[in-house]
Formats: C-alpha cells, structure tokens, sequence
C-alpha cells in the first residue's frame, strides 16, 4: 500500500540525504546509498543498501519502500530494477546550481514540505548572491578543474558555475555544459595551453596527489604548479549535486582562490 507522502524513502545518492535531513524529514528515510556521509549520523542512523551504479534490489525490496530516489542514466539500470519489482522511483538529472535548487523544492514537494523546501533554496539563492556580489581584485584568477585524472576530466555545470561564483574563471567553460564525463575529458596540453593560476582536483573518490600532477610533462611552466596552487576539494562537497555543494563545496573553493578572504 501507497503512502502519501511517503513513509518510506531510499535514497541511492548522497545529495536527496541531506536534504531530507535539512528538511527534517529523515525519519522517512530507510536506506541510503553507502557513499551518504552527510550529516555525520546517518552513517550510524541508516542502512546502506547501494553503491552509486550498482545496489541490493532484494535488499531495497525488503525494506518495503514507498518510494525510491535516484539520480540520472548513471542509476537508470538500478531504477530500471526497481521500477520491474513494482517500486515508484523518482530521478532527479540535476546538472548545474538552478537544477540543485530546483531539486530541493520537488524533493520537498513529495514530501509534503514544500514550503520549508522552498525556504532552504531561497535561503541557498541567497548565499550564493551574497558570495558572488562580494567584491574580488582583478583580474579574476583562471581555475582548472579536475574530476579524474586518468584521463583528465575537467569539472561538470554546477562545479564549473560555483568557481564563478567564488570570483574564479573556469578556463573550460563550455565542459560545463557536457553531462557526461566523457565528453569532458580534455588534453594535458590543452590544460598548459589554458594556464590556470589555480589547480582545484577531487579525484572523485580518490586522494588527490598533487606531486603527480606537478610531474606532468611540462605542467611546471603553468602559473598554478610553478606557484604550488593546486588545492584538493573533497569529493562528498562537491562532486554530489545538493546542498553540500551550495555551502562547504563553495566555501571551500572561496578559500582556495582568496585564501578565506571572503
């Protein structure tokens, strides 16, 4: 039997998470993705049911949920699945800032909380606007963006938006539009060529190791190794596209080119 709204949610990705929990409404919640670290407790509140391309259909099924949450083609096998077992699933395909506030709100939405939805993306607007008035000296410093580093795989929409934002100039910012990562990839001479002052990696995952990046070949003439400006962002604040990314992963990128100088 169907809930309105719905008792119980999983949650395959980490961003619907916090935001649930920023919505108070994560009682609903009763199974998340085993990336979810984000608010700290639900590491221990929660069942782990998914990995972010691969998840325990059986293990989904049995927790009886009213609806299961996804994020883009990349879970479309999952929801597939899911949707076979006779599960209601929603996808979010969220790619840049607006789509992430646009996601708060629907998630509220099918909660029975859009007001107080509506509340945390007006209070999120607000941030941001308040970050990208706050005067900044010129010129705007040139930011490469690193999602991978084999092969090199520059940053995605929202990623490429919030070092705008911060004051930075992507140096690919056309990348931004491409959803997938593939059609990111860019050459290592194409970055030397772009000579960013500033080096932001999240190996998506991994620990970034900036000694590899400065030995690439010829990487020691661009303005950001020579001047040892690479500066490594965690991927759970800013890989993921929620509220994570609105706050620390914003905050942390204003650091990084303004040495907390906001």
């Amino acid at each position: 039997m169907r809930h309105f709204p719905p008792r119980r949610i999983v949650c395959l990705t980490e961003e619907t998470v916090e935001t649930l929990y920023l919505l108070g409404e994560q009682d609903r919640i009763v199974g998340v993705s085993g990336y979810a670290v984000r608010p700290p407790q639900v590491r221990r509140d929660k069942p782990r049911v998914s990995a972010f391309v691969s998840a325990d259909i059986p293990k989904i099924t049995a927790l009886e949920p009213d609806l299961v949450l996804a994020f883009s083609d990349l879970q479309a096998a999952i929801a597939a699945d899911l949707v076979r077992a006779g599960v209601d699933v929603h996808v979010f395909n969220q790619r840049d800032v607006a789509g992430i506030l646009a996601m708060v709100c629907t998630l509220g939405a099918l909660v029975g909380a859009a007001s107080r939805a509506e509340e945390l993306a007006q209070g999120f607007e607000r941030r941001l606007a308040v970050i990208a008035a706050t005067p900044r000296p010129s010129p705007r410093p040139k930011v490469y963006f690193e999602e991978w580093d084999d092969p090199l795989i520059s940053g995605i929409g929202w990623v490429s938006e919030l070092i705008e934002i911060a004051g930075g100039e992507d140096v690919f910012p056309d990348l931004r539009y491409r959803q997938a990562a593939k059609d990111r990839i860019v050459s290592p001479e194409a970055v030397r060529e772009a000579r960013p002052d500033i080096i932001l990696a999240s190996w998506c995952g991994k620990k970034v190791v900036p000694a590899r990046i400065k030995q690439r070949d010829g990487w020691n003439e661009i303005p950001a190794v020579r001047d040892n400006r690479i500066v490594e962002i965690k991927s759970p604040i800013i890989l993921q596209p929620g509220p994570a990314a609105l706050t620390d992963g914003l905050d942390a990128i204003v650091t990084a080119l303004w040495g907390g100088h906001s």
